[in-house]
């Protein structure tokens, strides 16, 4: 029992320590630009704080497994915000970006992924500089997604004018009162119109990424891709719009 008191003050001189220097501010993260590699996709992931979690790596997973892929030109996927900071998911996660979009010298992008944020619906739409950057990848890119309420981010920008799109399923209404002027489908999982592919979000943000992935590559590479996320693939059962 002698010893006890010892270890008590052991844990209370170092549980304080450890928390400090974890919320430390002044603490430098030491950014690392990713290897990119020549020949493939430049994927894209726009994030800023409160973006959620599943709308984000539900296409990361699936982007990112192409490298696992032989044949086919593959995906390099990075992160892109207005910060080089860690961004904090709705869900609590820190996630370190890998450009600051209004600092650095971005590769080019092909494909800009738009993961839903807590402030789709309201402030993130008043960063002009951030719809800016939307604007202007989106002119470049080859494809555009977006899931659940990350196309209000694309309308919002203007790109999604003459375009047919869907949205989170409780956030068609709201959909429909900002923008007026857009056609937007609620019985679908995803709408394919041109360069636009939207997503309702959530766990299907999975399908709507395979189903990009089997546009680029084909039938048996998507179906592997699902393979290796233990997800059952059939585009014919997914409920979905390819505007012709």
């Amino acid at each position: 029992m002698k010893y006890l008191p010892l270890f008590i003050l052991f844990l209370i001189g170092c549980t304080p320590k450890a928390t400090q220097q974890l919320s430390n501010p002044s603490i430098q993260i030491n950014h690392r630009v990713p290897d990119l590699q020549p020949d493939r996709y430049n994927v894209a992931f726009l994030i800023m704080d409160g973006v959620y979690n599943t709308e984000l790596t539900a296409p990361y997973d699936i982007f990112q497994h192409t490298i696992f892929r032989k044949g086919v030109k593959q995906m390099n996927t990075f992160m892109v915000a207005n910060t080089l900071q860690p961004i904090t998911s709705f869900e609590g996660m820190r996630i370190l970006p890998d450009y600051n979009y209004l600092e650095d010298k971005l590769p080019s992008i092909d494909i800009l992924v738009v993961p839903s944020a807590e402030g789709h619906l309201d402030k993130d739409l008043e960063d002009t500089k951030m719809l800016e950057f939307v604007r202007k990848t989106a002119a470049r890119a080859q494809y555009v997604t977006s899931h659940c309420d990350g196309s209000f981010v694309l309308a919002k920008s203007g790109i999604l004018d003459g375009v047919e799109s869907t949205t989170f399923p409780g956030d068609v209404k709201a959909y429909r009162e900002m923008f007026p002027s857009l056609t937007v489908h609620e019985e679908v999982l995803f709408v394919h119109d041109g360069k636009f592919i939207t997503s309702a979000g959530g766990a299907k943000s999975f399908e709507a990424s395979l189903y990009l992935c089997e546009v680029l590559y084909g039938k048996v590479i998507a179906d592997q891709l699902a393979k290796g996320m233990v997800i059952k693939w059939d585009l014919g059962a997914v409920p979905h719009k390819v505007v012709e």
